[in-house]
């Protein structure tokens, strides 16, 4: 197995920062966001300085960004108490909820009007590939592009829907497998680098909006079922007080006809994030799930009975809790 990792900008930064970070107790006045880099750190940081900006004057709170193209390292950083709270993908998030103490408390949603997004597989416009057949021909000739092992979109869906169910290992079927995240997967696609890597559809429109023109020269084979949009997550042991500053300003911000709520979604929308709605552990369950599903794919593959019991022993779970967080939502909008 060839797999090359892109590491890039602040990440290797954020991750050296984290290791030479000693304990201490935080100012009372500031709190430590972190924000995963799913492209270029650089303009990660360009598209959040306002929105943070908003925040410390909201709050009244001096707000540090954490930037990070690791989804590891922001769950390390979380875990140790370097960071406060943070912008997570779905599985990244529930790593952070399992091992660091983490609890979602708001979620964002997309300005489309799509309360959602899709994982999808893309190739250069002119490929040959024309269908999933095409690029699972398995004969190692192909380079495949995959996200970060925490990414929802990048990996997990792919690995769920599309190779664990045809007993497909990506190391075993193509010539290389490069890891790396959205943005620097379609510009390899796009130019020729890679033949095939996983993507998702807001890093795609984001391409279009922007006129970067990589978006056009790509062209989607697989698209999976619409995922969850991205869990805000804090601590459980942050200040109270804290908590509620900044409760209030994500489920505020943006919101109302107002010039300046028009302002603050512009800012939002150069992230393809439309505003924040209250969320609870209930927006993990479609990742969970799709974890448990996984997992009992793989202990099949193995012929692993003990595995396969506790595979479907979690999804009959997980099912169950989807299907009362559903009646709960349904009474409450009744």
């Amino acid at each position: 197995m060839i797999i090359r990792r892109a590491l890039f900008g602040l990440a290797a930064v954020a991750t050296l920062a984290l290791a030479g970070c000693g304990g201490g107790e935080k100012p009372k006045d500031e709190i430590t966001f972190s924000i995963l880099s799913t492209e270029k750190a650089q303009n990660m940081e360009t598209y959040w300085q306002p929105i943070l900006a908003d925040m410390e004057k909201q709050t009244g709170l001096k707000v540090k960004p954490f930037f990070s193209g690791s989804y590891s390292a922001l769950i390390e950083a979380m875990r140790f108490k370097q960071t406060d709270l943070g912008w997570f993908s779905n599985q990244s998030g529930l790593e952070a909820v399992r091992r660091a103490n983490g609890e979602v408390f708001a979620r964002t949603f997309d300005p489309s009007g799509v309360d959602g997004y899709t994982s999808v597989i893309i190739v250069p416009k002119d490929s040959k590939i024309q269908t999933l057949d095409d690029l699972l021909k398995c004969d190692k000739t192909l380079n495949f592009g995959i996200g970060d092992a925490k990414s929802t979109s990048g990996t997990l869906a792919p690995m769920t829907d599309v190779f664990i169910p045809r007993g497909i290992k990506p190391e075993n079927c193509f010539k290389t497998v490069l890891q790396a995240n959205h943005q620097s997967n379609l510009f390899a696609v796009a130019n020729g680098k890679l033949d095939a890597a996983t993507n998702n559809s807001t890093a795609i429109r984001l391409n279009k909006d922007r006129k970067e023109g990589q978006a056009e020269k790509v062209r989607i084979i697989w698209e999976s079922e619409v995922l969850p949009e991205d869990p805000m997550i804090w601590r459980k042991d942050l200040d109270p007080a804290k908590k509620e500053k900044v409760r209030q300003f994500f489920l505020t911000y943006g919101q109302g006809d107002t010039p300046e709520a028009a302002r603050q979604r512009a800012n939002m929308a150069k992230l393809s994030i439309g505003g924040f709605k209250p969320a609870d552990a209930s927006h993990l369950l479609f990742v969970r799930h799709m974890e448990a599903v996984q997992q009992l794919g793989l202990a099949q593959e193995a012929g692993d009975a003990a595995k396969i019991a506790a595979a479907k022993a979690s999804i009959a779970q997980i099912e169950s809790e989807q299907a009362a967080a559903r009646a709960k939502a349904g009474a409450a909008a009744n």
